[in-house]
């Protein structure tokens, strides 16, 4: 009798792994469907969801009501052209959903040892700039002014920073002589044929905050630039119900949808007219987020000196901070 109890729990333990390798599997390949270019392939557990939000404004030339004296007569015995874009905006940002337990945690969304070699996830959607993995939180901003993926991970300061060097190292981009390295935060400044980047990290609790940007020759128009010394924020909300968003104590509230798009022109950086903005001086800020009275999820938020910053209210409360100059 025992000797067949013994049976019985084998084969129950067995077709619980083969349960899970089952689920696994189905949700891989579901990923694969829905994904697949692989973007919400966050390094931890197929079981882990995610979730992915993509955005995309072309700005284009109006055609003119008058033409020049010489080129009247083309213009009007021929087709008129079409309008010419200008600019193109592009928002991106994927959230991956650990467990909330600490042993679910433990076991879906493992810490990587120190010794473990940093893996690349699929370049950002939005920028092209190269992601380490696994990662909790990834946002992206493209424009004609800058380029700009922020990463949440839980590897460790000096693992990203070596990554960070090795997979721009292999774009070409040369870093320049002079860099800061602490223990618990990283500036490095790179040159590229495109304009000046600047990578920096910053250990926040149980992650490494990776912020890339690429600046791009064009110049800011004035309505876009901070004041100098400051950090200008725009707000907006990628939901489709209502925002709270708290930081420094201020209390920002967002229709749902408003002002989504951080920015109204692109080509001016103009603000959206549903939105709203304040200046901070710069520092480390808690930001709470709560979606249609439920509960506020909080953060913390880095900013420097003479950068303009948007943050985005996302799903379930999460804060979804953007690069945009």
């Amino acid at each position: 009798m025992k000797r067949r109890t013994k049976v019985v729990l084998v084969i129950g333990c067995l077709a619980v792994v083969t349960a899970a390798a089952t689920v696994a599997a189905l949700t891989a390949a579901l990923a694969r469907a829905v994904d697949p270019h692989e973007y919400c392939t966050t390094g931890f557990s197929p079981l882990v969801s995610c979730n992915l939000g993509w955005s995309s404004r072309t700005t284009s030339q109006s055609d003119p009501i008058f033409a020049t004296a010489s080129s009247s007569q083309n213009a009007t015995s021929g087709p008129r052209p079409a309008p010419q874009p200008t600019s193109v905006d592009v928002t991106s940002w994927a959230i991956a959903h650990c467990p909330g337990s600490s042993i679910g945690r433990r076991l879906l969304c493992p810490v990587p040892a120190a010794e473990t070699s940093v893996e690349a996830a699929s370049d950002d959607l939005a920028t092209g700039l190269p992601r380490p993995k696994p990662w909790l939180l990834t946002t992206a901003r493209k424009s004609p002014l800058n380029e700009a993926v922020r990463v949440e991970t839980p590897l460790g300061l000096a693992a990203v920073l070596s990554f960070y060097r090795g997979a721009l190292g292999k774009r070409g981009w040369t870093e320049n002589g002079v860099s800061g390295v602490e223990p618990d935060r990283a500036v490095v400044a790179f040159t590229t044929s495109s304009g000046p980047a600047l990578l920096r990290l910053v250990r926040q609790g149980d992650r490494t905050v990776a912020e890339l940007s690429l600046r791009k020759s064009a110049a800011a128009d004035a309505e876009f630039q901070p004041t100098q010394g400051q950090v200008r924020l725009l707000f907006g909300n990628a939901t489709d119900e209502a925002a709270v968003i708290t930081i420094n104590e201020q209390t920002i509230k967002l229709e749902a949808r408003a002002g989504r798009h951080l920015t109204d022109t692109p080509a001016t950086g103009r603000k959206s007219p549903d939105g709203a903005e304040i200046n901070l001086p710069p520092g480390i800020y808690k930001v709470a987020v709560r979606i249609a009275g439920g509960a506020a999820q909080t953060s913390e938020f880095a900013v420097a000196a003479d950068e303009t910053w948007g943050l985005l209210a996302g799903p379930n409360g999460v804060a979804l901070p953007m690069r945009l100059y």
